[in-house]
């Protein structure tokens, strides 16, 4: 039977979801997105508001149905929000999604901390539900708890204002990372030699005759990969590691107080301890254990690349005592050159914007069953592309490819969530915001690097579209433990080194598919430089760590960053710089950086499977969609792994990649 309260906030919530976004393409877009905000932030403290006052009897149909629908309007105006804070062009419009993500940020924190709502979930006789109701209920109390429903008023009041106080704070810090875009200027173009021709011909010199080169990903990567001029990497670097200093310095200062503060208000001893609880490690000695165990496995691999890089370095300065890691790209390159007969430039030729996005598509399209259709759609600029999936006539989801960039937007590359999927109601919906070249009417050529960004991020995109059909949205989409969130992302990275897939969309202008001996020196090269990169990403994974296992006060933030690039990597800090304060994770994923590698290990050992049956192996790619990505957070990461595997993961496969 279905009562009365459900009927209402029903008719509520399909007035809201009928177009996740607002039409913005038309002058009034502040008048649109601001109406459009403001109508589903009443509706959702409203529909709050009766769940509150709720005294009925308490079953699926009377709190879950109405806490799932009050939920995905928050997820919406939440994500959206978000999504126009970091991309819009329009200072407004991204002032107004700044302070929407902080009115619904306000109400979730408000339902997780309500205790009527926890008293009327806790009510609710689990016995004879399904499993995934069962899941739902579960990470339900576990957010109540977590975000401390049981504690006193007073103290509840405090958790409240601190959770303000951190989505501004994060907020703060993120910004002021996204419009720091510093540059340097070359005196000519001579001192572009090395870089390709390419590159050259987009980089003329303005009215001053200067040649400006930022510190954006287009401009930043192939500079210090191929610029021949030591001294000009060098500076592009400081200015690249010195981006939100100072301003940054006491943002990230006071989040790291502020979330110790939450912490110790929850009885944790430090954050650390608290955002580790719910993930695959659970605590933070297992996540520090993780970091010593791979770099203790990474170390040997590493001193040999160090050494050979410095061999290097001393051909051109024999009195060069140690590698600058400003210099580690650069001689990376030349050892590739010179050791396996490869230069990295050969292959950009091939990897040219719009080809790589079709690639991605195609391949995607055969090893999943599904098919893209792009759309005309009105969106926040001109450069954005809209496409939906399909299951033959079924719509999976709707995509946004925002890709080049631009003043004001996100500078890094990432999956943007902006609707998450709910079975029989919505479709899930997100954006990939990336740096990628192209966009600006150039033939827009990526380096290799670039092209497994997008296939990384492309595989969040996938997990969040096939998982996002569960029936409750706490577990749809990309709900699972954070720890194993980037596995498919990493996973599908392994198909940017195949010949086979490669021929199918490398292609230079004249359409010639991309030689095999090419990609035969491309993957003999790949060795080199592995130990380092690991080392590398290890040091930030300590970072996250040691930044949020203690009292914020009890240590000095340069300083460990100081000590942690000493104590795991072989390159020496550079005074001047101040990396922490534009490493971005460090708010959205705080302590818990190791993650990526995490990840990585349990990636490394599924994608032996598919070296056993075949990249293209349709039948595997099935089972993956269905054991790994459909369920969502339907299952524990454990139970979805053992589902595809047949067993635990082994820490095996990575070890045997590290040192093959």
């Amino acid at each position: 039977m279905t009562s009365p309260f459900y009927k209402v906030g029903f008719l509520l919530f399909l007035a809201a979801f009928v177009s996740a976004i607002p039409l913005i393409a038309e002058e009034n877009v502040v008048d649109i997105f601001k109406k459009s905000s403001e109508a589903d932030l009443q509706t959702a403290r409203r529909l709050f508001a009766e769940l509150e006052k709720y005294e009925g009897p308490t079953t699926v149909e009377t709190v879950l149905v109405p806490l799932n629908k009050l939920l995905m309007l928050i997820d919406k105006g939440e994500n959206l929000a978000h999504l126009y804070l970091v991309v819009h062009p329009n200072a407004e419009i991204r002032r107004l999604g700044a302070e929407y993500e902080q009115e619904f940020a306000r109400l979730e924190t408000k339902i997780n901390l309500s205790r009527s709502i926890f008293e009327a979930v806790s009510g609710i006789d689990t016995i004879n539900l399904d499993a995934e109701t069962k899941r739902f209920i579960y990470i339900l109390m576990q957010d109540f708890r977590r975000a401390g429903v049981n504690r006193s008023s007073e103290v509840r009041n405090q958790i409240e204002k601190l959770q303000e106080e951190l989505v501004t704070t994060g907020q703060d810090f993120a910004r002021n990372i996204r419009e720091d875009v510093r540059y340097i200027e070359l005196d000519s173009a001579g001192e572009l030699e090395g870089l390709p021709e390419d590159f050259i011909n987009s980089h003329q010199p303005a009215e001053n005759g200067k040649i400006r080169v930022t510190t954006d990903y287009p401009d930043y990567i192939p500079f210090m990969k191929y610029a021949k001029s030591d001294e000009r990497r060098f500076e592009l670097y400081q200015k690249n590691r010195s981006r939100g200093y100072p301003q940054n310095q006491e943002v990230l200062q006071r989040l790291l107080e502020k979330r110790y503060e939450f912490a110790q208000l929850l009885d944790y001893k430090n954050y650390a301890e608290y955002i580790t609880e719910d993930k695959m490690v659970k605590n933070p000695q297992v996540a520090e254990d993780f970091i010593n165990k791979v770099v203790n496995v990474a170390s040997d691999r590493a001193e040999q690349d160090y050494q050979v890089l410095l061999k290097r370095l001393q051909k051109e300065d024999p009195n060069a005592t140690e590698v600058g890691i400003w210099q580690n790209t650069y001689l990376s390159e030349i050892i590739k050159n010179e050791t396996f007969d490869f230069d990295s430039k050969e292959l950009r030729q091939y990897f040219q914007y719009e080809n790589v996005k079709n690639g991605i598509l195609n391949l995607t399209s055969q090893m999943f069953g599904v098919s893209y259709k792009k759309v005309d759609e009105p969106v926040w600029h001109s450069s954005v592309d809209v496409y939906e999936m399909w299951d033959d006539e079924k719509l999976l989801g709707r995509f946004y490819l925002d890709m080049h960039p631009r003043e004001n937007k996100y500078k890094h590359a990432m999956l943007t969530e902006v609707r998450t999927g709910v079975r029989g109601i919505q479709v899930p919906e997100a954006a990939l915001v990336c740096n990628f070249p192209g966009g600006d009417g150039s033939t827009g050529l990526m380096e290799h690097q670039q092209v497994k960004t997008f296939f990384h991020e492309f595989g969040h995109l996938l997990h969040y579209i096939f998982g996002g059909h569960q029936p409750w949205i706490k577990i749809s989409g990309i709900s699972t433990e954070w720890d194993f969130v980037e596995t498919p992302s990493i996973l599908l990275e392994e198909w940017v080194w195949d010949a086979a897939i490669l021929k199918k969309f490398a292609v230079n202008a004249s359409g010639e598919p991309i030689p095999d001996n090419l990609i035969e020196k491309m993957n003999a090269a790949r060795t080199f430089g592995l130990g380092l990169n690991v080392l590398q990403q290890m040091y930030y994974s300590a970072i996250s760590l040691n930044f949020y296992n203690r009292a914020p006060h009890s240590f000095d933030l340069l300083e460990m960053v100081k000590s942690l690039q000493h104590e795991i990597t072989p390159f020496e800090y550079v005074d001047g710089t101040f990396m922490h304060l534009a490493f971005g994770h460090l708010d959205g994923y705080s302590a818990i950086y190791y993650t990526y590698k995490w990840s990585e290990v349990i990636a490394k050992d599924m994608f032996s499977l598919f070296q056993q049956e075949g990249l293209l192996n349709e039948k595997l790619a099935q089972k993956y969609r269905k054991t790994v990505l459909e369920p969502g957070g339907s299952k524990e990461a454990n139970k979805l792994i053992i589902d595809f595997l047949g067993r635990d993961f082994s820490f095996e496969a990575f070890a045997n990649w590290l040192n093959n």
